[in-house]
């Protein structure tokens, strides 16, 4: 690192007073031999110095994720580093950090570059078996070994792809629709997470007509949270389309939070939970409660519970949205609720089984999974009989074109998992992935 007079390189003026690092190949980010200019950040002095480096010769600005791409190309990174990268600078919870973080280091790569050798390995066995042909003396049991290495990979692929998609929803966010008759406190809801007037908020019935999205942050999770119109029978046309798409939002979602009024389900007379016809079809075990208006109903613990039981759901609190209490425990309990639903801070996900954070991973174990099932429906229509000691027998063409087609199966799955990383090379997926990126990185 120097310090040093920036100059024009034409006319000799002093642009700035900055430093100059130097990077030696391979020791750089890149790879290649790279210097920095560490300059004041003026838009004058910045613009001064953009001008006088293109007055250099081949000197040229920085296409976006340029300098990544080369990095990839370099060896420095893969493609689950490139990701990782990615959304590690885009990251904006605590969990989102975390799961970029993994990733950019290696560990996706680590773990998927293993699950590939397997299958390798595994290819290996079969292809012995091919090229030794009858009469060659190998190793005993080589067929089932191989049968069952592929099928601890697939059982291990399809734990993967059995992960509720907890990656790619952290990514991009958990959708959490709050639901309920109208005046039941949503809006007022809404707007203490966002701790802002976010949604407006009238004791008149049907004043939030449509669906009101604001991206949140909740015990370091990364929610979108929908406000939604109140679900109940009316004549209003535009209440009416309100309703109808906050039922259907409800049914698509992550998570649903629904928010009752206490009152109003303590002085009901009708027989079960109190709530109506209209709400009740959308609430599952999975919803979580917010029984509002605490300050206006007198209830004990016990009553409270009975009221969950009755509702069919695990989880629910009871607050006052308009004094402040009970929401603190609300906020924490529903945060720890999220967490342990994804699973985000387990140890293991970092060490035994990274996250699946992009869509493109999962559609290439898929495919590895569609061509291990049929290396596996191949060996299955091999005669026990056609393997002895190890020695293959192949008693007709059709049995040995089995056993070469197996093998293709195993090549082309090992491919797919390789494609995750980019040990394959694929142009257009790398394509997609740089030109997300940012100028200068």
């Amino acid at each position: 690192m120097y310090r040093c007079k920036v100059t024009h390189p034409a006319s000799g003026e002093v642009l700035d007073d900055g430093l100059a690092v130097y990077f030696k190949a391979p020791k750089s980010f890149t790879t290649e031999d790279v210097v920095e200019l560490h300059i004041h950040s003026g838009r004058a002095v910045v613009s001064s110095v953009l001008a006088a480096l293109s007055r250099i010769p081949a000197c040229r600005p920085a296409e976006a994720g340029e300098f990544t791409r080369r990095a990839f190309k370099g060896g420095r990174l893969d493609l689950t580093q490139v990701e990782g990268l990615k959304d590690l600078i885009n990251a904006e919870t605590e969990s989102q950090r975390k799961a970029a973080l993994i990733a950019a280091g290696g560990a996706m790569r680590d773990h998927f570059e293993k699950l590939r050798k397997d299958v390798i390995q595994c290819l290996a066995l079969v292809e012995a078996l091919i090229d030794f042909g009858e009469g060659e003396d190998i190793e005993e049991g080589v067929y089932e070994q191989a049968r069952e290495r592929a099928r601890d990979i697939a059982q291990n692929v399809r734990a993967h792809l059995s992960d509720n998609r907890r990656g790619e929803i952290l990514r991009s966010g958990i959708r959490l629709a709050i639901f309920g008759p109208p005046n039941a406190g949503k809006s007022s809801l809404l707007n203490f997470l966002a701790q802002r007037e976010a949604a407006i908020v009238t004791s008149v019935p049907g004043t939030t007509r449509d669906i009101l999205e604001l991206s949140l942050d909740i015990g370091g999770l990364p929610v979108i949270v929908a406000d939604t119109a109140g679900i109940r029978q009316t004549d209003d046309l535009v209440e009416s389309i309100g309703v109808e798409r906050a039922r259907n939002l409800v049914q698509s979602t992550d998570i649903s939070l629904c928010v009752l009024s206490l009152p109003d389900i303590m002085n009901s007379t009708s027989k079960g939970p109190g709530i109506s016809s209209s709400v009740s079809p959308l609430i599952s075990p999975e919803t979580y409660v917010l029984l509002n208006k605490s300050d206006m109903a007198d209830v004990t613990p016990d009553q409270v519970s009975s009221v969950l039981t009755a509702l069919g759901v695990r989880q629910g609190w009871v607050v006052s949205l308009t004094t402040g209490k009970g929401t603190q425990d609300f906020l924490d309990g529903f945060a720890q609720a999220l967490q342990h639903r994804y699973d985000v801070y387990q140890e293991h996900d970092s060490h035994d089984r990274p996250l699946i954070t992009h869509a493109r991973h999962r559609v290439h174990l898929e495919h590895a999974l569609q061509f291990l099932y049929a290396f596996l429906t191949y060996s299955e229509r091999m005669p026990r009989s056609l393997w002895k000691a190890g020695l293959l027998i192949k008693r007709t063409i059709a049995d040995a074109e089995n056993v070469v087609l197996a093998a293709e199966e195993l090549r082309y799955a090992a491919q797919a998992i390789g494609k995750i990383s980019g040990v394959i090379d694929v142009e257009d997926v790398l394509d997609a992935v740089f030109r997300d990126f940012c100028i200068g990185k």
